[in-house]
């Protein structure tokens, strides 16, 4: 089994990397459930697989890297090797699709979101592949999809906290997709502190709609590691996550639950997935209804939270879903 991850951040990363997150679980869930599996990613990865790296650092960390030098490097290397294995994991979007009818070996994508419609062509020329959604929201009509797979989370890295603070928390890429400017609304209206952090992604809308806005209430903290989200979760009343456009599925929102914090969410794509409303935190519609949920945030009980998350959303039952689809692709395999 092999499993192509990102060579953008370091596998796991360090502080963001979603996709590099996933597929790290993913990789180290199947090693510790039996699999032989080789892990595809920059060579500085932390691994208990087999790890395989033609790219020693990632394109984002090591900004001498070229970043299509370092993925067509990257992506071509797994596929080199495609012979060694019985199935490739991608979690590389669309870009290893264009190798996958080079190889006998099936390749099974887990789309971690479409980011564009102009990406569109590749997916529908490759509709006959195998792939995997994260939500049952983010799909794309007439695709091969073997199920639907949650993203899990290692529990162990984000503890119950033993109890919570009277701030709001915002964490995650600072982009008008993720409505950082929404979260400071809600945090003004309230009259609640709030804590920003994540990396900037959009350093035009920091500077016109978040900057101005930084003061002894309202304060930004810079990306954080588990260790700094652990803190963050710590000092949160609730989490905000007031995204803009469909969320695809939203790691932040499970790894808050799994420490006991509340998430207040915008009803867009998977959040109805994610959040159970009024269980472990509250779908709004807009800075109003998010302002109101505030108030309401002491009905959730943090156990409950956590519970869920154990249930849904950790690697084993992640891993478990992935063996199932992995299965299916196996199946139809046999039956050509």
């Amino acid at each position: 089994m092999a499993v192509l991850s990102p060579v953008a951040w370091r596998t796991p990363p360090r502080q963001y990397g979603a996709w590099e997150t996933v597929a790290s679980n993913v990789a180290e869930g199947l090693t510790a459930r039996g699999w032989d599996v080789t892990l595809f990613a920059t060579g500085d990865s932390v691994t208990r697989a087999k790890l395989h790296a033609v790219v020693p650092r990632g394109y984002e960390e090591d900004r001498s890297v070229d970043p299509k030098v370092a993925e067509y490097l990257h992506i071509s290397e797994a596929f080199e090797h495609a012979a060694e294995f019985d199935l490739i994991h991608s979690h590389y979007d669309f870009m290893a699709l264009t190798y996958s009818r080079l190889v006998r070996t099936p390749v099974l994508t887990t789309i971690h979101g479409f980011s564009s419609p102009r990406i569109m062509p590749v997916y529908e020329k490759y509709r006959d592949g195998y792939f995997v959604s994260i939500s049952d929201s983010d799909r794309a009509p007439g695709l091969r999809y073997m199920g639907t797979v949650y993203n899990g989370i290692d529990l162990d890295l984000y503890p119950l906290r033993m109890r919570g603070g009277g701030a709001l928390v915002f964490l995650g890429r600072i982009h008008p997709d993720k409505g950082t400017h929404l979260a400071i609304e809600v945090a003004q209206q309230s009259g609640r502190p709030l804590l920003i952090a994540g990396i900037i992604q959009d350093s035009e809308y920091f500077r016109e709609q978040v900057e101005p806005h930084l003061n002894a209430q309202i304060r930004y903290v810079g990306p954080v590691d588990v260790a700094g989200k652990n803190a963050l979760f710590a000092e949160a009343l609730a989490l905000l996550h007031l995204n803009t456009i469909p969320e695809r599925f939203g790691l932040v929102l499970v790894e808050a639950n799994a420490a006991g914090v509340p998430v207040i969410a915008m009803d867009l794509g998977s959040c109805r997935e994610v959040i159970a409303d009024g269980e472990t935190g509250f779908l709004v519609r807009d800075v109003a209804d998010a302002v109101e949920a505030v108030a309401r945030v002491g009905e959730i009980v943090d156990r409950v939270c956590r519970e869920r998350v154990e249930r849904l959303f950790s690697v084993e039952t992640m891993v478990a879903g992935y063996e199932r689809a992995y299965q299916a692709v196996f199946d139809s395999e046999d039956l050509r």
